[in-house]
């Protein structure tokens, strides 16, 4: 029941249903067929009650006819064809079928105005037939009687109450009282009085009908809305997306949905007579929840109406609701309770707490990542300035942290960072805060901390601690850390700065031997004199046509046909040779060459893309200050109409960067890109500055899953696969693509298809190529994968032979597949893992290492230090080969490569 009133009372609504029906309708309503369903229905009301009609009018044409037979005896002596029973036994055959038809009309599948014709003509006849009676009795009765007017009259007053119900009813009963008083009235008053009164119950008998079909269809109206209202609130509540909830003028609840009941693990009507304000729970621990529970309370004791306020249920779950309702008032303005809707937004809170920690902490090891530590900064720096006391910066490096990963694995790499990540915090303690800035690098902001009587014990105890052997997966393992400290005085210094001197003083600590922290001074930013000269080179790269762009397929994960490519800048040096863009890119977008090489690179590309067929795009990356520039919409737009490409063919790639700048401006270059017909990427989703709320606001076609999630999510000990499930759930509630970058090794590979990820890029399916040979793979139907089953580095195959010095004897051994970080080692003596060798590789030098594993004359070998594998294959020294100084970025990045 406070199902159906919670129904009836949300369907309300005024269809403008007149108040009474016309005349017309009211006369001929019953005898026509009805148009609507509506009116069929109110059509089978109006026959049902005639049902007891025939029946009493039966029984009064019964008890007439025992009267004439009582009254007069005589009159069952005369001749059949004057005997006034024959008419009297035929009304009484009517009277009898007019009720069986009245009882069986659903079963003999009689419509409505069929019935209602049928009793017009029952009256008729009838009516007829007891003017026959008359007549008879007239001729037979030698002396006249007043018994039989008056016999006739009770008759047709019996019908007239009958027929005052339908008015065609009535006016065949009108009919009828008039012939029959002007039949056998000798007075012409008679009639006429007759007629009159005729005349008023067929008057009456319309306008009731006009009243009742206009109630009965505006009770039926609210009837079907009331049935439509539940089966729109049964829908509702069984989507899971809401559920709704009643309260009386007391604050206890009248109505609760199934789903609110469910989230206490009860009936709903245990929670019914309950106050509504008890649900939800006092305790404040949830962020903004309990000044929200007062806002809701202030709303439901002033009577106001309220929308999408969050509460924290009060129950041993952890439930988030939004809530919206409105105050109910009766006609007369008495306040009867609240009536409104709830939604559950517990699993949408978890998800966006994921993400937001996604976006501001590093998922490997929970500490801030690099935007959280900017953010830590830049702040400190703010309060540095108020409070008149500087700031530190810590950049910590790990040192052979490559040989782990190289040798023992990814999986216990990401181990051995966790556990640096908790030596660091505990070193740092309340001393400052501790970021992982990807990789193996480390930052540590220290507020109002420039003492370097402090900073200089800190940092060798932080690097003592990171020194100190780890023990992961039965493996001993040692490492080191570097650090470089700048220091920033209250109120000049700023966040870049202080991150390039930190940055300066590092490879200065690396370059000291490393195991060692080196405090940033001026005079290091001499070293930077080569970057000038690299600059300068950049801004004739175009011009000496230094650069090239290539082209590398974006697969599609289900088909592995190509559906595009992504066109990446390279920059080939005419002394330094080939230059990485993770260096001369950030260089172009610091010396502003960025705007000059992205409007080429847009236009080489797009060229190139015109000839490939139509179902192949072309991806163009967009930096944040090309993204910024204020004619980029107009560069782009005029590019793609001189090549000849479709706008829908080109996407676009984006970090999360662009978002740093002006929120309007930002709006509005991205509305217009859409409004040109180009597609829109994310790129680098999860590594910069990942949030909902740029998702929500920017129109996106696809995500690209940066590859520090892809690179080794196929491992059993990785939580990349979760990340990127989620990734690829967000994007396909978002209705966008998703894309996986840095798919190397078919394990990846399989993994990513198997988490649904639409889109696939990666060395697996090609390297970056030419335009020539970008050309031919475009014309292909498909790429097939090829590489590794999982991450190996590259091994030198051929056999060497060496000496090892094994319990004090020189023993013969042969190498195999000789890697940077160890070899596999044919030996007839046995070895223990733990035997530490000196060895020497014949025609190429002395090398010592660990055995890790060893087993039917076979063991496993790891380097102390990285082996160069170009001494398998010297080359012989050329009369005038140089050897030519890089600037320190150059060498720092091709370390960490």
């Amino acid at each position: 029941m406070a199902r159906t009133r919670f129904a009836k009372a949300v369907g309300q609504t005024s269809f403008g249903t007149p108040e009474r029906a016309s005349v017309r309708e009211a006369l001929w309503f019953d005898v026509e067929a009805a148009e609507t369903s509506g009116d069929d229905s109110l059509s089978e009301s109006r026959v049902a009650s005639l049902d007891p009609a025939a029946l009493l009018l039966g029984a009064t044409h019964l008890l007439i006819g025992i009267t004439f037979l009582i009254s007069f005896p005589e009159l069952a002596l005369v001749a059949a064809i004057s005997n006034p029973l024959i008419p009297l036994a035929m009304i009484l055959i009517l009277d009898c079928v007019a009720a069986a038809g009245l009882h069986w009309r659903n079963r003999l599948e009689l419509a409505p105005h069929t019935v209602s014709r049928a009793m017009c003509g029952y009256l008729a006849a009838v009516g007829l037939l007891w003017a026959l009676f008359a007549v008879t009795v007239i001729i037979n009765l030698a002396q006249p009687s007043n018994l039989v007017p008056i016999s006739i009259g009770a008759a047709i007053v019996m019908a007239a109450v009958v027929a005052v119900t339908s008015p065609p009813l009535a006016v065949v009963s009108a009919f009828v009282a008039t012939g029959s008083a002007a039949l056998f009235s000798g007075s012409p008053l008679i009639p006429a009085g007759v007629a009159a009164l005729s005349f008023l119950l067929v008057a009456y008998s319309v306008a009731a009908a006009r009243t009742v079909i206009a109630t009965g269809r505006r009770r039926l109206n609210l009837d079907a809305e009331a049935r439509k209202a539940l089966t729109f609130v049964d829908e509702f509540e069984n989507s899971g997306r809401g559920w709704f909830w009643e309260t009386n003028a007391e604050g206890t609840l009248s109505y609760v949905s199934q789903q609110l009941a469910d989230d206490f693990r009860c009936e709903p009507s245990e929670l019914l007579g309950r106050q509504f304000t008890s649900l939800l729970s006092v305790d404040n621990h949830v962020d903004g929840v309990e000044e929200e529970r007062k806002t809701l309370g202030f709303h439901l004791s002033a009577r106001f109406p309220f929308s999408d306020v969050m509460v924290w249920a009060a129950s041993d779950q952890d439930v988030h609701w939004s809530l919206s309702g409105n105050p109910v008032f009766d006609e007369r303005g008495r306040f009867l309770g609240f009536r409104g809707i709830g939604t559950d937004l517990t699993e949408q809170r978890r998800t966006e707490q994921e993400i937001s920690r996604l976006a501001k902490f590093d998922s490997l090891t929970g500490l801030p990542n690099r935007a959280k530590m900017r953010q830590t900064l830049e702040e400190a720096l703010r309060n540095a300035a108020h409070r008149r006391k500087g700031c530190s910066l810590f950049l910590i490096d790990l040192d052979r942290f490559k040989n782990v990963n190289d040798t023992l694995g990814h999986p216990v790499g990401d181990l051995l960072l966790r556990q640096v990540a908790q030596r660091l915090k505990s070193v740092m303690g309340d001393h400052g805060q501790v970021g992982r800035l990807g990789g193996d690098e480390f930052k540590a902001v220290l507020p109002g901390t420039v003492d370097i009587g402090l900073l200089e014990p800190l940092a060798r105890t932080l690097i003592e601690q990171v020194s100190r052997p780890y023990l992961i997966e039965g493996h001993r393992i040692l490492i080191g850390a570097s650090v470089g400290i700048a220091i920033g005085d209250p109120g000049r210094a700023c966040a870049d700065s202080m991150i390039r001197n930190s940055d300066l003083a590092l490879y200065a600590a690396k370059g000291a031997g490393r195991g060692q922290h080196c405090f940033f001074e001026a005079s290091m930013h001499s070293e930077a004199a080569d970057r000038q000269i690299l600059e300068n080179d950049l801004r004739q790269a175009i011009e000496r046509g230094e650069l090239q762009v290539v082209y590398q397929p974006i697969v599609r994960a289900a088909t592995e046909e190509i559906s595009g490519f992504e066109s990446l800048v390279r920059w080939t040096h005419p002394v330094r040779g080939a230059i990485s863009p993770d260096k001369f890119i950030p260089l172009a977008e610091e010396c502003g060459m960025i705007g000059k090489i992205g409007s080429w690179v847009l236009e080489m590309a797009l060229n190139e893309a015109a000839h490939w067929p139509d179902h192949v795009r072309i991806a163009i990356n967009l930096s944040p200050i090309q993204f910024n520039d204020p004619g980029i919409v107009d560069t782009v737009a005029k590019l793609i109409d001189r090549s000849g490409i479709k706008p829908g063919h080109v996407e676009l790639e984006i970090t999360e960067g662009v978002f740093l700048a002006d929120g309007d401006t930002t709006d509005d270059t991205f509305a217009r890109l859409k409004k040109v017909g180009v597609r829109l990427a994310l790129d680098d989703f999860g590594t910069g500055y990942s949030s909902l709320g740029y998702l929500k606001k920017a129109p996106f076609d696809k995500i690209k899953i940066d590859q520090s999630f892809v690179r080794g999510a196929a491992s059993p000990t990785s939580r990349n696969s979760a990340i990127i499930r989620a990734i690829v759930s967000l994007a396909d509630s978002l209705e966008m693509e998703s894309c996986a970058e840095g798919v190397e090794t078919h394990d990846d590979l399989a993994l990513i298809r198997e988490l649904g990820c639409s889109h696939i890029q990666g060395y697996i399916f090609g390297r970056p190529a030419g335009a020539a040979e970008a050309r031919e793979l475009a014309n292909r139907e498909r790429v097939e994968a090829a590489g590794f089953q999982s991450l190996r580095e590259p091994r030198h195959r051929l056999m060497r032979r060496a000496v090892a010095m094994i319990d004090g004897y020189e023993e013969e051994i042969r190498l195999r597949n000789i890697s940077v970080t160890g070899a596999l080692m044919e030996c007839r003596r046995p070895l223990s893992p733990g035997t530490h060798l000196a060895i020497d590789i014949v025609g190429v030098g002395p090398a010592s290492g660990t055995v890790k594993w060893a087993g039917n004359g076979k063991c496993g070998l790891q380097f102390d230090r990285e082996f160069d594998l170009s001494r398998l294959a010297p080359k012989k020294a050329k009369p005038n080969d140089a050897t030519m100084l890089r600037p320190w970025y150059v060498e720092r990045r091709q370390a960490e490569r």
